[in-house]
């Protein structure tokens, strides 16, 4: 009786480590080329964004990318979105040239944000496959209540933070922590975490 008290104690513990390693392996740091569905060719894709009627880039992105994964925030959650047809600067262009954001940051650490009206759009690789380009789109809300000052006053002044989050003091009012696409850390307002350590699933 006790082996079997055993075997299924041993067995349990495996399930909850394989879901633990499937948990991370949705942090959009991690994801790789064979975690995407097959993409159209990277001549329609562009075609298909340059041709779009819509004037949302949050609704162009949805429409040409595959989503990965889903980041719970206080009061909001931020998609993430991946490809392997682009680089960074070739989708910057590409996305800047069909719609142009009210700010553009420098690219720092192999990343780059894109502010647009009611909307931060965040590009940087994949730390786990420098093939896999992804794509955070965050609401305002999302990122007046969870980014990090810290993180974010190294690609823009304070001070345009201030006006384009709308809030005076922005950095001195909101501690959040998170420093984008489904990285550990959680939100330092409310009672809101990130599933798993970062993201939730979104696949």
């Amino acid at each position: 009786m006790c082996k079997k008290k055993l075997y299924y104690i041993g067995f349990l513990f495996l399930v909850m480590l394989l879901s633990a390693c499937s948990s991370r392996g949705m942090d959009g740091g991690a994801i790789t080329a064979q975690d995407l569905p097959s993409e159209p060719p990277k001549a329609d894709i562009t075609a298909t964004i340059q041709n779009s009627s819509n004037y949302e880039m949050d609704d162009i992105i949805e429409a040409n990318f595959p989503k990965v994964t889903t980041v719970e925030g206080d009061g909001s959650n931020a998609e993430v979105y991946a490809t392997t047809r682009f680089n960074l600067s070739e989708l910057s262009t590409l996305l800047t040239d069909t719609i142009k954001p009210d700010e553009i940051s420098d690219v720092k650490n192999d990343q780059q944000i894109l502010i647009y009206p009611n909307e931060f759009i965040t590009l940087r690789e994949s730390e786990a496959d420098n093939s896999v380009l992804l794509i955070e789109v965050a609401s305002d809300e999302f990122v007046r209540r969870n980014y990090s000052p810290n993180f974010l006053s190294t690609y823009f002044a304070l001070r345009l933070l201030d006006d384009v989050l709308d809030v005076d003091d922005w950095g001195k009012r909101y501690k959040g922590t998170y420093s984008g696409m489904g990285g550990l850390g959680t939100p330092s307002r409310g009672n809101t975490t990130f599933r798993g350590g970062g993201p939730g699933t979104g696949k």
